[in-house]
């Protein structure tokens, strides 16, 4: 009786043990390998109010705008190489109006380098060079695995470099959405060169963990434990980063550099107490901004020139003049 007893409880825990192991590379797949699938995520759809912003016909005509826009712009194509021997690709628009500015533009989760166009060329026209990495595991970029900011927080130490002495930038900003807020705020907490002047986090979560979690609960009504622990684990050895580890809240309490968090009141994908907790937890100069009626990243298009008037201000106020 005690042996059968023995074998049922070692049974037992033997087929927990390889169905989380199952269920940790299941995850590991749909969330961290890259892969052309699309995810979707909790949260990620545009808002009510966004979407009754413009009328079709406003939205449309904007549109059309930018999009004649961006495709009479002469975007050059630039590489680095990662610490880890990864060949990292970008888009880079020199000024005609050169003005010693430049801006990195981070992408958010499954995005690429040609996204943003709005932003970019709003940047433009204020006189600012423009870089947009694809993030390493998407675009053009190299890399069989999706840092969420991590990793790739070195990769934009080194964009910043290519700025500062292979582009003669000045004056250096990092704008990132989602996990691309995620990426430069992560970055805040490197030693980056002396030109970068702030960071700019639009919809920016605190850790991977609790994000992953997040995302978990709503997509699969299932706990964070013990599932995000064992695919966390198997993220370690496959991809050499832990959840826990990539956290942007650890990340800003370091940062020395003005900073901006802008989050929508709405924002189901990335909890807009996230926001509030990044902000509380800064150490520097630092403005949080919440948005009325703004989902996920949509600050810009529910707010488009309340945004650029609060980017214009944090820009003066970063630089000093």
């Amino acid at each position: 009786m005690k042996k059968k007893l023995i074998w049922i409880v070692t049974g037992t825990f033997l087929t927990i043990f390889i169905l989380l192991i199952a269920a940790g590379n299941y995850f590991y797949n749909v969330a961290i390998n890259r892969s052309q699938e699309s995810v979707d995520l909790h949260g990620g759809g545009k808002s009510v109010t966004a979407a009754k912003l413009l009328s079709e016909d406003e939205e449309q005509r904007k549109l059309e705008e930018i999009t004649d826009w961006t495709a009479k712009q002469d975007f050059e194509l630039v590489e680095i190489e990662s610490e880890d021997g990864l060949k990292l690709k970008a888009r880079f628009l020199k000024n005609e109006n050169p003005s010693g500015k430049a801006v990195i533009l981070a992408h958010g989760y499954k995005g690429n380098s040609e996204q943003m166009p709005g932003i970019t060329k709003f940047y433009y026209e204020q006189g600012y060079d423009i870089l947009k990495p694809d993030a390493r595991g998407h675009g053009l970029s190299e890399g069989e695995y999706i840092g969420y900011g991590w990793h790739d927080r070195k990769d934009y130490v080194q964009w910043s470099w290519f700025l500062a002495e292979g582009a003669g930038a000045e004056t250096i900003f990092l704008h990132g959405f989602s996990m691309g807020a995620a990426t430069v705020l992560m970055a805040s907490g490197e030693k980056l060169p002396e030109q970068v002047k702030g960071i700019i986090a639009d919809s920016g979560y605190t850790t991977v963990l609790e994000e992953l979690s997040h995302q978990l609960k709503y997509l699969y009504k299932l706990p964070a434990f013990p599932v995000m622990q064992v695919t966390s684990f198997i993220t370690d050895i496959r991809a050499g980063y832990t959840f826990a580890e990539a956290s942007a809240i650890e990340s800003v309490a370091k940062n020395k550099i003005p900073l901006l968090i802008i989050h929508g009141d709405q924002d189901a994908l990335v909890p807009t107490e996230m926001g509030q907790r990044l902000f509380d937890t800064a150490n520097s100069e630092k403005e949080l901004w919440i948005v009325p009626g703004a989902g996920h990243t949509e600050a810009y298009t529910i707010a488009e020139e309340e945004y650029q008037e609060k980017l214009k201000a944090f820009w003066t106020k970063a630089i000093g003049k």
